[in-house]
């Protein structure tokens, strides 16, 4: 009778055993989400100073005071909360310059959402001044539909819309509410 008790004690214990071991799963990133809500961001970096090199070219400078990090949501992204000075360089090392009081990267897009007293001046002196500015990555595409006012050459041109490609070889100010020519 003992033997009979101690082979069902083998039985119950190897089936448990088997049981635990096949309903197991590798949940790695559900482990590494315990204790993270998905409305923190899961970094915080402070007092950035980015440069981006290419080919031993720096292309690129991003300055901000400070950057969420929400790459922990399904549709991520990076916020600028204290905004970004961003400096752009050509291929002749001629610099382009970005501000903006605040900024949003979509990461799954490639869309950049600049808000804030947004100022682009490009290496011609072009500038444009908007409330709000996207850029598209991918396509190097600027557009709003906020008030902006656009300084080319001698002219600053008021609208309620901007549509352009980065370098702004084809700007285009929609909505115009105002031309003046400025006599230097």
């Amino acid at each position: 009778m003992k033997i009979v008790q101690h082979i069902n004690i083998i039985c119950m214990v190897t089936v448990i055993s088997v049981t635990m071991f096949f309903s197991c799963k590798n949940n790695l990133k559900d482990v590494q989400k315990i204790g993270i809500s998905e409305n923190e961001p899961i970094g915080v970096a402070e007092n950035i100073n980015l440069k981006y090199t290419d080919s031993g070219k720096i292309k690129a400078i991003l300055i901000s005071p400070k950057m969420l990090d929400f790459s922990n949501r399904e549709f991520s992204f990076n916020e600028f909360t204290e905004g970004i000075n961003l400096e752009l360089f050509d291929d002749q090392n001629q610099k382009s310059t970005v501000i903006a009081d605040y900024a949003m990267v979509y990461n799954d897009t490639d869309l950049m959402d600049l808000q804030g007293n947004v100022v682009i001046t490009t290496k011609d002196n072009d500038t444009l001044f908007a409330e709000q500015l996207f850029y598209d990555q991918k396509k190097e595409w600027l557009f709003t539909n906020k008030p902006v006012t656009f300084r080319t050459g001698l002219d600053l041109i008021h609208g309620n819309g901007f549509d352009s490609d980065t370098k702004f070889t084809n700007a285009e100010v929609l909505e115009i509410n105002g031309i003046i020519t400025v006599n230097e």
